[in-house]
C-alpha cells in the first residue's frame, strides 16, 4: 500500500498516514485511479483538532476489516478542511442539501466527475441509535454503484445542478435604519441571563460583538458587556493559561468543546483588548500571552489549534476534581480555590472546568494559586498541536496583536505580529502568488483563497498603521489588487476561489461569516482600511459594492454577517482616519490608545511625516510634541496636541 500522506503539510493528514486505509490526497491522480478501477471516490473531510474525527478514525479507519472494505470498493481521499476550504465548502453545501445538516467528520461519496451522490457526517463502527454502521453504509453504496448506475447518475446530476446554480449578490447599501433593525433582531436572540445569542451550543460571537462595540446605544453596550464578561468568567475561558475553547456545549459558557483554535483566539484578543475595562485588559493579556506561549511557531507564525483530546479523552488536560486541587495547593488554599473556581462537578466523572464567577478578594493569592495549578497541569499529557500556519488566521492574529500591544503597552505583542508578517511574506508568497498554508517553514501547495487575501491584507495594514512602514502598505495593496483581478464577480462581489484555480464541481461563493470572517467581509475591512491609509477612492468603491451584496443576508441573518455589519456601522457613523505623529513616549502612547478605542477608526502612528503612507504624509508634531490628526470623509480637523482628548471614550 502506498504511503501517500507521509509528505503532507497537514497534521490532520499526517495523523492518518499509518492507517490501513489506502488514502490519497485530493487531486486528479485520485480521480484517475478511480476511473481506472471503475470505483467511486470515498471522500473524508476533517481537521486535526476535531474530536469526532478522532473517534471515527479510531473506530473505523484504524480497523483492518473496515479498511479492507474501503480499499476494495473505493478510492479513498482524505482532506483537511482547513487546508482546502474550497473543497470543504463545495461538499459541505452538498451534505447540508442532502441531509439537512453538516459538520465534521464529513463523509461524501463522489462519481468520477466529482459529483456527490451520498453524503453524511460521522458514522459509528457499529449500528446504534438507529444509525447504520459505516460498513453497512459502504456495502449499500458499493451495491448501488454496481447494480443501480442510473440511480447514481440521477442523484449525482441533481446535486451537481444544485451546486452549480448561479448566485447573484446585489442589493442596496445598509442604512442607519437597517442597522437599528439588525440590533432589534439581535436583541430578540440575546440571552438576557447568560449573555451570548441563542441556546446551547453557544459560540463566541466575536464579529457581532465588534458591531455592538461600534454602536452608540445603551442596549448594544449592555449586550456587549454581558457577553464579554460571561465568556471571560466561564469555563470556555482557560482560567489558568488564558485563551478560549471553541464553544460551550451548554448555554452558560460552563463546559466547552475543548479544542482551542487560532481564529477564535485571534478575534477574541481584539475584542477584549478594545473593551476598555480592567477585566478586558486581564483577559486580553492572558490571551495574547497564551498565543505567544502555545501557538507561536519557531518560524514566527502561529499554529492553527490545540486538540480537544489528550490520552484519548476530551478535556482531560483541563479539568479538575476538588481532591486534585487540594493535593496541589494544600487544604487551606485548596478549599479557597475550589470555591473560587466553582469546582463542583460541572464536567464528567466528578471533574470540573474552572470558572471565575467573581473576582478574588486577594489578587496576589490568586496569582500564586494560578501559577501552582498551572505548573501541576503542565505535568499532564498535553493535547496535540496542529502546527500548520494558515495565512488568513495569521492575518487575524497580526491585527489583534497590534491592537493589544498598543492598547496594553506590551510592545512584544507588536514584535510578534511583525514576525508573523515577515513569515507570511517570505514563505507564503511564491512567485507573486499567495499560498494558504505552511508547516515547519515549508510552504504547502494549496493556493490562497479569498479569506487569505483579505485577512492577510488586513493584518499588513495594521502593521503599517503601527509602524509607519510603507512596505506593509505596498504588500497589502498588492494582495488587494490580486484579489480584484482573480476573485471579483460580475455583480461587484467576490468568489471564494480564484478564477484560475482548480475547477471543482462548483465555484464556492459564501459571503456569510462563520467561525471566522468570510472572505468577502475580510476583503471589505481590508479595502476600507486601504482607502483610509491611502485616500485611493477605488478601494472604497469596491468595498461599497461588496457590502451592498451582503446587505440582504445581513438584514435576514445578522448573526452570520457580523463582520460586514461592523464595517457598515463604521461607514454610517463616518468613523475617522487618525494619524498620530511625534516622538515615542507616554504622550504619544496616550493619544494612540485614545485613537484605537475609537470604534471603527483606522490609526497610523509615526515619529513624523511618512511620504509612503499618505495618511501620515505632511503630518508633523505640534511644538515638538505628539499630535493627533483626525480626518473624516477626506476632511481633517485641527491637530489635537498632547496632552489632549481626541474623543470622549464610549468605554468605562
Amino acid at each position: 500500500m502506498a504511503d501517500r500522506l507521509r509528505g503532507a503539510t497537514s497534521p490532520y493528514l499526517l495523523q492518518h498516514a499509518d492507517n490501513p486505509v489506502d488514502w490519497w490526497e485530493w487531486g486528479e491522480d485520485a480521480f484517475a485511479e478511480a476511473r481506472r478501477r471503475g470505483v467511486p471516490i470515498f471522500l473524508s473531510v476533517g481537521y486535526a483538532a476535531c474530536h469526532w474525527c478522532h473517534v471515527m478514525a479510531h473506530e473505523s479507519f484504524e480497523d483492518e476489516a473496515t479498511a479492507a472494505q474501503l480499499n476494495a470498493d473505493f478510492v479513498c481521499v482524505k482532506v483537511d478542511r482547513e487546508e482546502r476550504p474550497d473543497v470543504d465548502a463545495v461538499y459541505m453545501e452538498a451534505t447540508v442539501a442532502m441531509t439537512g445538516q453538516g459538520g465534521w467528520p464529513m463523509t461524501v461519496v463522489l462519481d468520477h466527475d466529482g459529483s456527490p451522490f451520498f453524503a453524511g457526517t460521522y458514522f459509528p463502527d457499529r449500528s446504534r441509535g438507529g444509525q447504520p454502521s459505516l460498513r453497512q453504509v459502504l456495502t449499500a453504496l458499493s451495491e448501488a454503484w454496481r447494480d443501480r448506475p442510473d440511480d447514481v447518475r440521477r442523484v449525482a446530476g441533481t446535486v451537481r445542478d444544485h451546486l452549480a446554480r448561479e448566485v447573484s449578490l446585489t442589493g442596496q447599501a445598509l442604512t442607519a435604519a437597517d442597522l437599528d433593525a439588525v440590533v432589534d433582531s439581535l436583541a430578540g436572540d440575546f440571552d438576557e441571563r447568560r449573555g451570548g445569542f441563542g441556546d446551547a451550543p453557544k459560540f463566541p460571537p466575536s464579529m457581532v460583538l465588534e458591531l455592538l462595540r461600534r454602536r452608540r446605544d445603551d442596549r448594544s453596550r449592555r449586550m456587549l458587556d454581558q457577553t464579554l464578561e460571561a465568556m471571560a468568567r466561564g469555563g470556555i475561558h482557560d482560567q489558568l493559561a488564558g485563551g478560549f475553547a471553541r464553544y460551550s456545549v451548554d448555554a452558560g459558557w460552563v463546559v466547552p468543546h475543548f479544542e482551542k483554535m487560532l481564529y477564535d483566539n485571534a478575534q477574541l484578543l481584539g475584542r477584549y483588548a478594545q473593551w476598555g475595562t480592567p477585566l478586558g485588559d486581564r483577559v486580553a493579556t492572558g490571551t495574547a500571552d497564551w498565543l505567544l506561549t502555545e501557538l507561536q511557531t519557531p518560524e514566527g507564525g502561529f499554529a492553527s489549534a490545540l486538540d480537544a483530546d489528550s490520552e484519548g479523552d476530551e478535556g482531560r488536560f483541563y479539568v479538575w476534581t476538588p481532591d486534585q486541587v487540594v493535593d496541589v495547593l494544600g487544604v487551606v488554599d485548596g478549599r479557597w480555590a475550589v470555591d473560587l473556581f466553582s469546582v463542583t462537578g460541572t464536567f464528567e466523572h466528578g471533574t470540573s472546568t474552572l470558572q471565575l464567577p467573581r473576582d478574588p478578594d486577594d489578587w496576589d493569592r490568586f496569582d500564586d494559586v494560578r501559577r501552582r495549578l498551572l505548573a501541576a497541569r503542565e505535568q499532564r499529557v498535553r493535547p496535540a498541536r496542529d502546527d500548520k500556519v494558515v495565512a488568513a488566521w495569521n492575518g487575524l492574529a497580526i491585527a489583534s496583536l497590534v491592537d493589544a500591544g498598543r492598547l496594553l503597552g506590551r510592545e512584544e505583542y507588536v514584535d510578534a505580529a511583525v514576525a508573523a508578517g515577515e513569515l507570511l511574506l517570505s514563505v507564503h508568497v511564491v512567485d507573486g502568488r499567495l499560498r494558504r498554508v505552511s508547516r515547519d517553514g515549508r510552504v504547502g501547495t494549496p493556493m490562497g483563497v479569498l479569506e487569505d487575501h483579505g485577512a492577510m491584507a488586513g493584518g499588513f495594514l495594521s502593521l503599517c498603521g503601527a509602524t509607519g512602514d510603507d512596505r506593509w502598505l505596498d504588500r497589502a495593496t498588492a494582495l488587494l489588487d490580486d484579489a480584484l483581478d482573480r476573485f471579483r464577480a460580475g455583480d461587484g462581489g467576490f468568489f471564494d476561489t480564484p478564477l484560475d484555480g482548480e475547477r471543482l464541481v462548483a465555484r464556492p461563493r459564501d459571503p456569510g461569516d462563520n467561525a471566522s470572517p468570510s472572505g468577502t467581509s475580510a476583503m471589505i475591512h481590508a479595502l476600507l482600511a486601504a482607502h483610509a491609509l491611502t485616500g485611493d477612492g477605488r478601494w472604497r468603491e469596491v468595498a461599497d459594492e461588496a457590502l451592498a451584496g451582503v446587505a440582504e443576508l445581513a438584514r435576514r441573518a445578522p448573526r452570520f454577517a457580523g463582520w460586514s455589519l461592523a464595517a457598515a456601522q463604521a461607514l454610517v457613523d463616518g468613523a475617522p482616519e487618525i494619524a498620530v505623529v511625534g516622538p515615542a513616549g507616554a504622550e504619544r502612547d496616550d493619544l494612540e490608545r485614545q485613537a484605537r478605542l475609537w470604534p471603527g477608526a483606522v490609526v497610523a502612528v509615526a515619529d513624523g511625516p511618512r511620504g509612503g503612507v499618505p495618511l501620515l504624509a505632511e503630518r508633523v508634531p505640534v511644538a515638538g510634541r505628539p499630535a493627533a490628526y483626525v480626518c473624516r470623509g477626506n476632511v481633517c480637523d485641527r491637530p489635537v496636541p498632547s496632552p489632549g482628548k481626541i474623543f470622549e471614550p464610549t468605554s468605562p
